[in-house]
């Protein structure tokens, strides 16, 4: 094949493969054949060398660490990031059975769709004895605030994932539910790119069906592209801290929604309303990423500090769309799933064509007789929990041999009602471990969105993969991996991308506002990255001075202080804390608008966080010290650079030049007050001069040694130099003057008026006019700026 890579045979990691004794494996029989949809991914994994299969891999990896892919661990009252545990072989099925699977999860989220509207409506089923009334009202997942409300539109339910594993029959069983804000779509999504990174060779002649069609087709459905195409449509996320933000962000970004949290949002008239920079504007739909309980604390959980006051009272007016409507999560009970092989029939009009987990919903006395009866097949948890039964930490009596007095001291303080659930012994499928490969069990998870014609199944999903034997090691808080699911079709596929084929010009879509939160996230992540390159600039110069004095009580380093107390700098580290923690803090406001922040300058930011912080154990005060901040000060200027060439000048990033401009306008003020202090020791002006990175520009300029005239004159003064006091205030008042309200027909905003009357004081200066005082004035009236401008537009 042309342009395939030439492999070196390598010893055969398949040879001697045995599935685990009486477990299906999805690879092989259990007589160790390779079934002959793996003979291809067999045959590409035997041609590799172990090299060759590390390089590959390696791939993956770099590509998740470069992208920020990242789960939140949770232990010990302390959370945690941690890379993206993928497992990189993926799961392949075959395109005729994810028909069946398909097909059998659309029945399924049809009943779901019924259950919904009648516990919410006119609850015929508690009321006929088809469900237990326990089930209901004592669920804490059953919001009673949201009984009555129809959702606009008409559904209950828009997106969903369900968790399946194959038992040992070799039949496919339904394992969770999940209906209140189903996770790892996105995930899925960076499975697949980092997948094929790895087998760039394999992906192409497996013909593995494409996810982009399937988030084109909801995407097109929450915002159809040829009508009603201003339709605000926007994520609700929990914030930063939530173990999947990562996703939320990525699935905004990818889809092009404005991801929101709990205080962008208002109600106004009924109307849910989003806070951004330009007023508040109607959200249409909202797909919710938090707990329904926590929407509205206001009407729902009033601990609640998530959520927005009055939500609820505009899903009962109908004037948003809610992706999934509040109060789904009581579909997630397990005990629930007891009691759907009898709804079904009546519900749909036909069995469940993937029959649950086998459960039952019992008391203490009897599920005490059922596990004697059944040592080692049942679990027993509280009846009304919504997790996955494979999850020690949820189970009340794990499927052990329990004495009966065990067992009678584990039930004693249990009050209410139990689910017994019967233990599962799932297949595997092949996992890379130190470059063989060994069976692992598996569960999928596999998504559905509701479309125009009904529902859509993304051809693949995730699945979630053992650290080991275990199958309660398959959960990632627990060591568990994931890995990308190939379906896989005998015939060549088509390529789909997020573009839909147009009939004729598309229209342009309007902008969403920018929320305010996101607006002073940008300012502030402008304001940090500007900080750190002038704290890098100027501990360069001090240590490249330190390196020719030899000391650090030379008049000149001495005559810096006031800059290092101001900036509060520690000159005796190498690499400062100060450094360190603007850093972190940029980190912070760009994770907080990853949605709108670039992946490249995300990784480009963690890249020199990560290059800072290691050479701060290791560079030395002085030379070494010197060489280090300035490769720090490269890896800063490429940040510019992608901000500055590949952003798109929305609102957004006029706030972020703001912030950069802003600092560094304040840092050059307070620069040039100390260094052009006529008191100053010899050296300082060359020394504003270089911190101000004016070098050649002065000795282009000015055909003389520094003197405090042309220092101020080209670092405060002239509109040309960049670095200028002047040029920064210039682009203030541009910047300023665009934001919205700034220059309404003539009439300024209190922040615009401030701006000019900076700009007309600089523009009519002379250098020799311009005290230490005046300057120090200036830095304390471009501080106020922040105060005005957040005022204006952040509050």
């Amino acid at each position: 094949m042309a342009g395939e890579r030439a492999h070196t045979a390598g010893p055969s990691r398949t040879a001697a493969y045995r599935p685990l004794p009486g477990i299906p494996d999805e690879m092989a029989l259990p007589d160790g054949r390779i079934r002959p949809l793996w003979r291809r991914m067999v045959t590409h994994l035997d041609a590799l060398s172990d090299e060759e299969l590390t390089r590959d891999l390696s791939r993956a990896d770099r590509y998740l660490l470069d992208s920020g892919v990242f789960y939140r661990q949770y232990g010990g009252g302390v959370s945690v990031e941690r890379p993206w545990p993928l497992s990189h072989l993926p799961v392949l099925l075959a395109e005729e059975e994810w028909k069946g699977i398909g097909a059998a999860l659309r029945q399924r989220a049809d009943l779901l769709e019924s259950v919904m509207a009648d516990l919410y409506g006119p609850n015929d089923l508690v009321a006929s004895g088809r469900l237990p009334a326990a089930l209901v009202a004592g669920n804490p997942e059953w919001l009673r605030p949201m009984v009555g409300i129809q959702p606009k539109g008409g559904h209950f339910l828009h997106f969903l994932a369900f968790e399946i594993g194959r038992g040992p029959d070799g039949k496919w069983w339904v394992l969770a539910d999940r209906t209140q804000a189903p996770s790892g779509a996105g995930y899925a999504l960076e499975n697949r790119v980092a997948t094929t990174r790895a087998f760039s060779d394999l992906y192409p002649a497996e013909n593995v069906h494409r996810l982009a069609g399937f988030f084109r087709d909801f995407r097109d459905a929450l915002r159809p592209p040829s009508r009603d195409s201003d339709r605000r449509v926007a994520i609700l996320t929990p914030g930063p801290m939530n173990e999947t933000y990562f996703e939320h962000a990525y699935i905004a970004r990818y889809l092009g929604f404005t991801l929101l949290e709990g205080d962008d949002l208002g109600v106004s008239r009924n109307r849910l309303m989003v806070r951004t920079v330009q007023g508040m504007r109607q959200v249409d739909v909202l797909w919710r990423r938090l707990d329904g309980n926590y929407a509205d604390p206001l009407e729902l959980d009033p601990a609640s500090r998530i959520g927005t006051p009055g939500m609820v009272a505009a899903l009962r007016a109908g004037t948003v769309t809610m992706v999934n409507a509040v109060g789904s999560g009581i579909l997630e009970t397990r005990a629930l799933m007891a009691f759907l092989p009898q709804l079904a029939p009546e519900l749909v009009r036909a069995p469940l064509a993937m029959p649950n987990i086998a459960t039952w919903w019992c008391g203490a006395a009897t599920a005490r007789a059922a596990v004697l009866a059944n040592p080692g097949r049942l679990v027993l948890a509280d009846a009304l929990t919504t997790r996955l039964p494979f999850d020690p930490k949820d189970d009340l009596v794990r499927a052990a041999a329990l004495s009966p007095e065990d067992l009678d001291r584990r039930l004693s303080d249990r009050g209410g009602d139990l689910v017994a659930q019967e233990t599962v012994t799932l297949s595997t499928t092949p996992a890379l471990v130190a470059g063989r490969l060994v069976p692992r069990p598996m569960t999928l998870r596999v998504y559905l969105a509701r479309v125009p014609d009904g529902w859509a199944v993304m051809p693949g999903g995730f699945a979630r993969i053992g650290a080991g034997a275990d199958v309660s090691a398959i959960a990632m808080q627990e060591g568990g991996g994931a890995a990308d699911v190939w379906v896989v079709s005998k015939t060549p596929v088509p390529v789909i991308t997020m573009a839909r084929q147009a009939d004729g010009a598309d229209k342009r879509l309007i902008p969403g506002g920018l929320p305010a939160r996101a607006a002073d996230n940008l300012f502030w992540l402008g304001r940090y990255a500007e900080r750190a390159e002038g704290i890098v600039r100027l501990m360069r110069a001090y240590h490249t001075r330190l390196a020719e004095s030899g000391t650090a009580g030379a008049p000149l380093l001495a005559g810096v202080d006031p800059l290092f107390r101001q900036m509060g700098l520690d000159p005796r580290q190498a690499i400062p804390q100060k450094l360190l923690d603007n850093l972190a803090a940029a980190i912070g406001s760009a994770g907080s608008v990853r949605d709108r922040f670039s992946p490249d300058a995300w990784s480009a930011l963690h890249d020199i966080d990560r290059s800072a912080r290691r050479m701060a154990g290791k560079a030395a005060p002085g030379d070494d010290a010197a060489r280090a901040l300035s490769a720090l000060l490269r890896k800063l200027a490429g940040i510019s650079g992608l901000v500055h060439e590949n952003m798109y000048r929305f609102v957004g990033w006029r706030f972020l030049t703001i912030g950069r401009l802003h600092e560094r306008a304040m840092g050059t003020a307070a620069l040039l007050a100390v260094l052009c202090d006529p008191k100053a020791p010899e050296g300082a002006l060359d020394l504003a001069i270089e911190v101000g990175d004016s070098i050649l520009t002065h000795r282009r300029r000015f055909a003389l040694n520094a003197s405090r005239s042309t220092v101020i004159d080209l670092l405060a003064l002239d509109p040309m130099n960049p670095r200028a006091l002047r040029h920064q205030i210039d682009g203030l008042r541009e910047q300023v003057d665009a934001l919205p309200a700034a220059n309404d027909h003539g009439a300024l905003s209190p922040l615009a008026r401030q701006v000019l009357r900076l700009h007309a004081d600089l523009a009519t200066a002379d250098p020799d006019g311009l005290t230490t005082e005046d300057l120090w004035a200036l830095r304390g009236r471009i501080a106020t700026l922040s105060d005005v401008l957040t005022t204006t537009y952040f509050h």
